[in-house]
This record gives structure tokens, C-alpha cells and sequence, in this order.
């Protein structure tokens, strides 16, 4: 038995007014199949377009190693010449992604290939980022620091999202001071014995393909594999429930600095004591 995760609702297309209705105010994530088919990015983009408009850039390179008291949750583990890292993903699989990178900021002749939906809500302008993965990639269970409303476009190439509402988190082995789930779950293929609160989450799954649009509603926690190498760009809209945004506030303005000042001062020691107490928490919960 895996995990309990129900398809994605789908639409080819929406309104402004369905998607707030049906999605939007009651916090249901859904795929948007042909949200995007009038951007020049529909046709455009895909590695080799980005490799020939950005080939010559230094991109920061994230694998799939545990968070430790030496790697920050954002910084990068290396880096490469985004031309090196598109002949890489070509020609087998890896480990390596591109995480949370604006790279519209770095090639400004790509924020004429998309535009903003509008579909209700007011989106950060200066916030698109875009991230990367070889085929079999993941990027471990999370949610982001903002709470914010992500709107997610896939190009190139398959993705499997898993979700789980804020009101799973009990269930999820959350690390304390922390945005994560405990990084020894393989959300792909759990081990329900070792994590039996797992049996109680109720989530979502779905596969991307090039031209797909997920929404995902504030706060949920998202999952990705990389079926094939490919690529996607998230953009933002802030918090709209008064909770989430004073947590998103607590998040960026405190949480974070207070976990990095604690893994300077115990290091190894910190990031122990977090994993413990996440197993602990979690399993009262059953």
C-alpha cells in the first residue's frame, strides 16, 4: 500500500471566475492543460532554445544530498555553464538541478516569451524563477517560505508533483524550524512501516507534460520528480488568508535566521535534534 494521493482535477481551460470559484477561494490545487498555448514560450521553449539564449551563463547547481549544518536549504552545491549543463542533461541521467534561479533577470529577452495570467489574482512581477532536473531528479517534500500561490509551468519533457494540504502537515514528519519533511522519506515509494503517520496523509499527484500549468494553493507542500529532463517556471501571488501571511512574516523574518544562527552555534548536533523531534511529534499523532 503507498500513499493515499488522489488525481489533480484537470481543466483544458478556465475563467477568471471559475478559477477563483472552484480552486482559488476553497484552496484546491487542479491543472490547467491550454492556459499558455498563446505564449511564444509554448513553442519556444525547451533546452535547446535555452541553451542557445542562455548557454553562456554560470548557473548554481543543487543535487539530491540531505540538508546539513554546512549546506543551507538554498545554497547551492555547485556550478556550470548552463550550455555544460544542458549537454549533461541530453546525455544521462542526474543528480544536478537548478533550484529557485531568475534566470529572466540574467536573459531579459525571455520575459517577452510569457506574460501573466489573468486569472483574479495579483502576481510578484519581479519574482519568476525558473528550476531544472535530469531525468529521475527529485526535489524532497516541502513548502515554500512565502506561502504563497504558485502558479507552476512545465516545458520540456514529463514532471510527477505530489501535494499535501496544509492541514496534512501533522502527518508529514515536518522538521521543526524548518520548511521540510524528513529527508530519509521517499515520498516516491515510502516506507510505511518505518513512517506509519504516512497512512493518515490525504495528498494529490499528477504528471506534467510541456504546456501544463498546476496550481498550487498557499502553503501545500509539493514534491517533484523529474521523469525526463526538463524544466518549469514559478510565479507568485503572496498569501491571501491573514494567517499565512503573519506566519509567512514569522518565516522569513525570524524562523529562517534563528535555524541558521542554531547550526553555526551546534552544527551536526542541530540538524539531529530537528530529525528526532519531527519522528517524535509525528507519531504522537497516530
Amino acid at each position: 500500500m503507498g500513499l493515499h494521493l488522489d488525481q489533480i482535477p484537470r481543466v483544458e481551460t478556465i475563467t477568471k471566475e471559475e478559477f477563483l470559484r472552484d480552486y482559488f477561494i476553497p484552496q484546491k490545487p487542479v491543472v490547467i492543460e491550454r492556459l499558455i498555448e498563446d505564449w511564444p514560450a509554448f513553442e519556444k521553449w525547451n533546452l535547446d532554445y535555452i541553451n542557445e539564449v542562455a548557454g553562456d551563463k554560470e548557473v548554481p547547481l543543487f543535487d539530491d544530498r540531505p540538508i546539513n549544518s554546512k549546506f543551507k536549504f538554498n545554497e547551492p552545491h555547485t556550478s556550470m555553464k548552463m550550455s555544460e549543463y544542458v549537454d549533461l542533461l541530453k546525455k544521462e541521467p542526474t543528480n544536478y538541478r537548478i533550484f529557485l534561479y531568475n534566470l529572466l533577470k540574467q536573459v531579459p529577452a525571455l520575459q517577452t516569451d510569457f506574460k501573466y495570467p489573468e486569472i483574479g489574482l495579483k502576481f510578484l512581477k519581479k519574482m519568476p524563477f525558473l528550476f531544472f532536473g535530469g531525468g529521475g531528479s527529485k526535489v524532497f517534500m516541502h513548502y515554500d517560505i512565502d506561502l504563497a500561490n504558485i502558479f507552476h509551468f512545465h516545458f520540456h519533457g514529463e514532471k510527477q508533483c505530489i501535494l499535501f494540504p496544509p492541514s496534512e502537515t501533522k502527518y508529514l514528519y515536518k522538521v521543526p524550524h524548518a520548511l521540510i519533511a524528513h529527508q530519509q522519506i521517499d515520498f516516491s515509494n515510502p516506507d510505511l512501516e518505518k513512517w506509519p503517520a504516512l497512512k493518515k496523509a490525504k495528498g494529490y499527484v499528477t504528471h506534467l507534460t510541456h504546456g501544463e500549468t498546476l496550481y498550487m494553493p498557499e502553503g501545500y507542500w509539493h514534491h517533484m520528480t523529474y521523469l525526463t529532463p526538463g524544466f518549469s517556471m514559478s510565479i507568485r501571488s503572496v498569501p491571501k488568508k491573514i494567517r499565512n501571511f503573519v506566519q509567512a512574516t514569522y518565516n522569513v523574518f525570524f524562523m529562517r535566521h534563528f535555524d541558521n544562527f542554531m547550526r553555526k552555534r551546534k552544527g551536526q548536533k542541530w540538524m539531529e535534534y530537528k530529525n528526532e523531534k519531527a519522528v517524535k511529534r509525528t507519531n504522537k499523532n497516530i
